[in-house]
């Protein structure tokens, strides 16, 4: 069965997605996304390894996020449409493909840190960043 995760921007303190598979063989990044007639608000997959992904056979555009090795933002895409061909970055670990406006609606920027995981391991990723969130508010 394969592992569906939730991407959390830190950075900004949201959710980007809670429904990602990732393309992490060699057969699963050929096939991407290719074949899909729409990618509904919260659907995404998460291209592992990758430095650049097309949009060649899809019929919808994507909001592209390119991260490093430690799933940091370097790179965003916003809405780039079907068949076409992403830029390339050379220092990127995996790209993220998700529904257009995701960039814009989560106000995702070059330099945020990313979390990805499993929704069962979520809870105590968070954990910390919810303590030290309900501290700096009682001081």
């Amino acid at each position: 069965m394969e592992k569906t995760y939730c991407v959390y921007n830190l950075t900004r303190e949201c959710f980007l997605s809670l429904n990602v598979k990732a393309a992490d063989t060699i057969l699963m990044r050929l096939k991407g996304l290719i074949g899909r007639l729409r990618l509904r608000s919260d659907e995404g997959i998460w291209v592992v390894p990758s430095q650049g992904v097309h949009t060649l056979g899809l019929f919808f555009p994507l909001d592209l996020i390119y991260l490093d090795e430690q799933n940091r933002v370097i790179h965003l895409v916003e809405s780039i449409p079907s068949f076409r061909i992403g830029p390339i970055k050379t220092q990127a670990g995996s790209v993220l493909e998700l529904p257009t406006h995701t960039i814009y609606s989560s106000n995702t920027q070059i330099g945020d840190q990313m979390l990805i995981c499993v929704a069962e391991e979520m809870r105590e990723h968070l954990a910390p960043v919810k303590e030290a969130h309900h501290s700096a508010r009682r001081e």
